[in-house]
């Protein structure tokens, strides 16, 4: 998932591009991530003339990770250590970016910290402090209430929830009932999108038609979440929004 954009000061026309990744999404400082993420590192530097292109290179970047214990773990290229794997790809004419996957062994429940600087062949700074952003790690599988957005809604409304672990759900089933509890359109994962751990929103919007498309009617319907890993249901993970749910049933209103 992606470490979100960079946001490093542009020194001296170096890093005109400058991201890190998490298993190649945006996310935001605090975010819950998988404990087996790939993070993904991605520096460029704008003068074509000087382009990271040589293994020496590597030594232009500053890279440590500190555990929730507060341990700093220092990102070496030489990978001398069995708590991560790294491996890199040098800039060239066809792709300017030196890219970095790095896979850490996160093996404990809490926040970590990523910091990086790095430096052009002139010795400038990417930026004049060194880039953190944070990312929590929890270990056991779990979902939380999934809420659907917005509500109430005309056109269409998405759905919005977590998962924690380092599994998606192999079943993952929203029912849509009337308030009589009457099935009127059922969603299943290949409908819903990509699905990872962490937020998510998915890709399916549903506009108020039930299984045959016909439009249904306004009013309030129920909804519920069926997830399941390796046959057996996944773990509720409390939030605020609980309030929300009566016997893990939603409410949703349709008012075109």
């Amino acid at each position: 998932m992606i470490l979100g954009n960079l946001g490093i000061t542009i020194l001296n026309n170096f890093l005109s591009k400058s991201y890190i990744g998490i298993d190649g999404i945006h996310i935001l400082d605090g975010d819950i991530v998988s404990p087996k993420s790939s993070i993904q590192i991605t520096l460029s530097d704008n003068n074509l003339n000087k382009l990271l292109d040589e293994i020496s290179d590597t030594t232009n970047f500053q890279m440590k990770l500190i555990t929730p214990d507060e341990q700093i773990i220092p990102i070496y290229f030489s990978n001398l250590s069995n708590l991560y794997t790294i491996d890199y790809t040098l800039a060239s004419d066809q792709d300017e970016s030196f890219k970095i996957n790095l896979n850490p062994n996160l093996t404990e429940n809490g926040v970590y910290r990523l910091s990086v600087q790095a430096w052009d062949k002139s010795g400038n700074k990417a930026g004049e402090i060194e880039y953190e952003i944070s990312f929590e790690v929890v270990l056991e599988s779990s979902i939380t209430n999934v809420l659907n957005y917005p509500n109430p809604f005309s056109t269409n409304t998405r759905f919005v929830f977590t998962l924690t672990g380092s599994q998606v759900p192999e079943a993952f089933k929203i029912q849509i009932m009337t308030v009589t509890g009457k099935i009127v359109k059922e969603v299943f994962k290949e409908e819903l999108g990509d699905i990872r751990i962490g937020r998510n929103i998915t890709d399916f919007a549903w506009d108020g038609t039930d299984m045959y498309g016909d439009r249904l009617a306004n009013g309030v319907y129920l909804y519920r979440v069926i997830t399941k890993i390796n046959g057996e249901e996944i773990k509720h993970r409390d939030t605020s929004a609980d309030t929300y749910f009566k016997q893990s049933f939603g409410k949703m209103y349709l008012m075109r």
